[in-house]
Formats: C-alpha cells, structure tokens, sequence
C-alpha cells in the first residue's frame, strides 16, 4: 500500500488528483494521501481535504486523507510525492501577467518575461524539497506539475543528484483529447510521437489504430476543424500553409510565437480591461472554494474545467501507475534527452515521448526535428538553461542574459526595465537575489 504526499495541496486542481486516484485504487493502491501547504494556505487546504474525504467515501475508497502544514511529516517514507505549488500564489501570477503588459510585453505564467520569474521564485523551493525528499524518502519518485514544468526539471536534474524525477504537463494528454474528438474517435486508438519542450513541444506524427494520418490531421487543422486549443490561451486558427510548411502538429502555446502580434494584441487588451489570466483564475478559484466547502459535495464539480487543468488526474495518475505497475506504456514526459532529440544537447530535459517502466521513463528516439520547428526549439531551451543559472546565482546578469534571449522579449531595454520591476515586486521570493535587489533600488532612487 502506497504513501503519496502532495506539496501544495490546497490546490484547486487537487479534487482532480483525488478523483484520478480513486478511479485507478485498484491498480494503483493509495492507503495514504498527505495534503500539505504553507500557513497562507491553510484555510484552502482544510476545505480541500475535507472535500477529498467525503469523494473517498462516497467512492467507497479507505483511502486517508491527512492534511498538514508539516512539510517532514508529508514527506517522510512517501512512495509518490507530486508537486504542484505557485510561489507567490495567484497574486505572483498576475504580476506576471501585468508587468510585462506594461511594457509592451507578453505577460505569461510559464513562457516570456513572466514565465522567467515564475522559474526564478520556483526553482530555489523545489531544490529545497528535492533535499528534503533525499533525506526523507529517498526512493521516492516525485512527480512534478508546477510550472514552469520543464524549466524547473532541468534545474533539478543540472543541480542535484535526484534522478527519480519527471516532469508534467497536461497540454500533450489535451491534444490528444482534441484530436480524438476531432476525429470522433476513441483516444485509445490514438498515438502521437511527441517531441520538443515543455509548452513547446510538436506533434511529429500521429496514428490512428498503428497508421499514420499527420497529413490528414495537419489539412483538418488547417481547414479551422475546431481542436487544440485550451481555456487560458486564445483560439487564433492556423493556416493550412503554415502547418503544412511545418510539418508537425503545434502546440496551443506556439500560437505565442508563431502568432506572436495577435497574441499580443489580446493579451494588452485584457490587461487593459483589469483582465489577465490571472486575475480570471483567482475569480474563478473563489467560485470554486465556495463549492468545495459545500458539506453535500462529494464529487469533482465540473467548473474544474474552466480553471484550465482539464486532464490533470488522467496525466498525473497514469504516469505513477505505469511506474507502479511497470506497464510499459508510451507517455510524454519531461525528461532527459539521451539523444531522442538529435538537435539538442544529449544531457538537457525535453519534452518527449517515453515507454514508461518501473525504472521510470525511456525517451523514444525521435531523431530530428523538422526545419521549421528546430531553431525555434534551441532558442527556448537556450533560454531554459540561462533561467536555470540565475535562478541559482541570483546574478543580476544572468537573469537579464536570460530575460534578453527569450523569444518573446529580444530587447535590451524593455527587457532590463522589465527585470528591474520584477525583481522589486517580488523581492520577497527571491532571496537569492538581496544583493541586486539592492542595486536595483539604489539606481532606482535616482530616478
């Protein structure tokens, strides 16, 4: 029987896991489930562990459910610990968000300027936990969902000695969900050879029943068939040229790139309007916690949905399973390269597709990107290793060398006015960088 602890486990997406774990008790047998959080989030954690002992009883699951504030006690002799905590919580997001905005930047939690100094807040906790885990339940395989997910695998797998860990998103397992409906077909029946980074990564091919049908998709997605898209990015359809020069399917996040001026446009517009991501998310949070403390409820509501996690439970609960269970399976994980991608450096994380063991993940060879996806890749993952060195550093420079290369900044001067901001705002995240910190508002008081 299994221990699983949850850093940051007054989540809203937590209901998900619960669910996800109980449907699967049989192959995947949970006696223990430790729910834990920061003081701040004591009140949420409650309502969610409350919450989460009425769906295992409902269920008919003897799961139990343990919420603390005590991070040892999560930790200790854990099988599965999953992270899914937001430094700053919601209110860092939305600095995210709107600093960048200012400025004539994309403001984004995980990719740009935004999804910088969600890495810079984030790594230095997670190298933390990840020293607590060695110490605690050092056979432990942790499972990483906060973002940026693929940012925040490579600093742990750079900066530590901890091999058992993959990172998560659920933007793959939502293509293939799109797909399967576009198509209207079982998702069982399809496959997609995955490949990039996280929130890039490329659809190189896709199989229905063993038989590739890329072109057939590519030509459905370029005649508007309705399909990849997700609640918190804005549905700009792709053009039949533009996929078929491609080659491969994209991504819903390479719409920031790849459409980079209407992106932006929506994203200026919403900021102007007071309403950015993040401040629809912690709307639709407070909506939810309403919900969730309802002492009649016993089941996942499906406003979940609307948060943006939708298959969060399917990604993270096959993934422990097929460990568990040495299934065997393909999944797209966050992982080591180990030359499955030719164009990137062989000791880099990448997105990818990967036969999922007991062992844990062994990335299929993908060989070569196409042309058109490949420099864009490098770029990113350039950036992903800059952010990694500053967040470790807390060198002023890095961080701006990191903030300049990032495909979605590329200017010197909105990029350092930028970083200038962000480091004051979240000054008290960042405690690697005190000393250029102080730098920053000493030249600010010239001003």
């Amino acid at each position: 029987m299994l221990k699983v602890a949850v850093i940051g486990g007054g989540s809203s997406y937590t209901p998900e896991l619960v669910e996800g774990l109980l449907l699967r008790h049989e192959q995947f047998p949970v006696a223990e489930l430790w729910l834990m959080d920061i003081p701040a989030g004591r009140e949420k954690l409650e309502i969610i562990a409350a919450l989460a002992r009425r769906m295992a009883a409902k269920a008919g699951v003897g799961m139990q459910i343990h919420s603390t504030l005590d991070r040892e006690e999560a930790l200790r002799d854990a099988d599965f610990v999953i992270f899914q905590m937001r430094v700053g919580q919601i209110e860092a997001r939305i600095l995210d968000e709107t600093i960048p905005a200012r400025h004539g930047l994309l403001g984004q939690e995980t990719i740009g300027a935004g999804g910088l100094f969600n890495g810079l807040r984030t790594i230095p906790v997670v190298l933390e936990l990840v020293a607590d885990c060695q110490r605690l339940c050092p056979q432990a395989w942790i499972i990483n969902f906060a973002n940026p997910a693929g940012m925040i695998t490579e600093a742990v797998r750079r900066y530590t000695r901890w091999e058992r860990f993959i990172g998560l998103c659920n933007v793959p397992i939502g293509m293939e969900m799109a797909l399967a409906r576009m198509l209207q077909v079982e998702k069982r029946r399809l496959r997609i050879d995955f490949a990039g980074l996280n929130h890039m990564v490329f659809g190189l091919d896709i199989f229905l029943d063993g038989e590739s049908i890329r072109d057939r998709v590519l030509a459905m997605l370029g005649e508007g068939a309705d399909g990849l898209t997700m609640q918190n990015i804005e549905d700009i359809p792709w053009s039949r040229e533009l996929l078929r020069g491609l080659g491969a399917i994209p991504c819903p996040y390479h719409r920031y790139y790849l459409q980079k001026d209407e992106m932006l446009a929506h994203a200026l517009d919403d900021f102007r309007q007071g309403r950015t991501r993040g401040q629809v998310v912690k709307e639709l949070e407070a909506e939810l916690f309403r919900k969730y403390a309802d002492p009649a409820l016993d089941v996942k509501p499906p406003e979940l949905e609307k948060r943006g996690g939708a298959y969060y439970s399917d990604a993270a609960c096959n993934l422990m399973a097929s460990i568990y269970t040495d299934r065997g399976d393909i999944q797209p994980v966050n992982t080591v390269n180990n030359g499955a991608i030719l164009d990137l450096p062989e000791d880099t994380v990448v997105e990818v597709s990967s036969v999922i063991t007991r062992e844990g993940p062994r990335p299929l060879t993908m060989g070569r990107l196409p042309h058109a996806c490949r420099g864009l890749v490098q770029q990113v993952k350039a950036f992903e290793l800059l952010a990694c060195q500053a967040a470790v550093s807390g060198k002023y420079e890095d961080a701006l060398a990191a903030m300049v290369t990032n495909p979605l900044v590329q200017c010197e001067k909105k990029g350092k006015a930028v970083l200038d901001e962000m480091l004051l705002a979240h000054a008290p995240f960042l405690p690697q960088f005190k000393e250029a910190i102080a730098e920053v508002k000493k030249h600010a008081s010239y001003r």
